[in-house]
């Protein structure tokens, strides 16, 4: 299930704030192991570690929105709700942020 977070902001500010969100993730969650590769111009391969088991995903980044999808073994569908959360909070900070001039 794909996760869509709107931002308005254009492409190239947008995967700034998607940067800068991830890396906010990374610093507060370390104990999750958060990874991002950027193999496109606009679209991340995600991977977390949670009890053990290896997560993957994708962030991409489009014009007007930011997706993101988590690829999660049934056993820990509860954690894909609150990842997925604590992500698009990080991105709404840091979207408001852009908004503001600060990024």
């Amino acid at each position: 299930m794909k996760h869509v977070v709107p931002h308005g902001l254009g492409l190239e500010k947008a995967k700034k704030v998607a940067n800068a969100a991830f890396d906010a993730y990374k610093a507060r969650f370390p104990q999750y192991k958060p990874n991002a590769k950027w193999v496109k111009d606009n679209r991340a391969e995600i991977t977390f570690s949670v009890k053990g088991i290896s997560l993957e995903g994708a962030l991409e980044v489009n014009d007007n929105d930011i997706s993101m999808d988590l690829d999660v073994p049934f056993l820990l569908k509860p954690f894909k709700g609150k990842a997925i959360g604590v992500i698009e909070e990080e991105i709404k900070n840091w979207i408001q942020k852009a908004k503001a001039g600060e990024i």
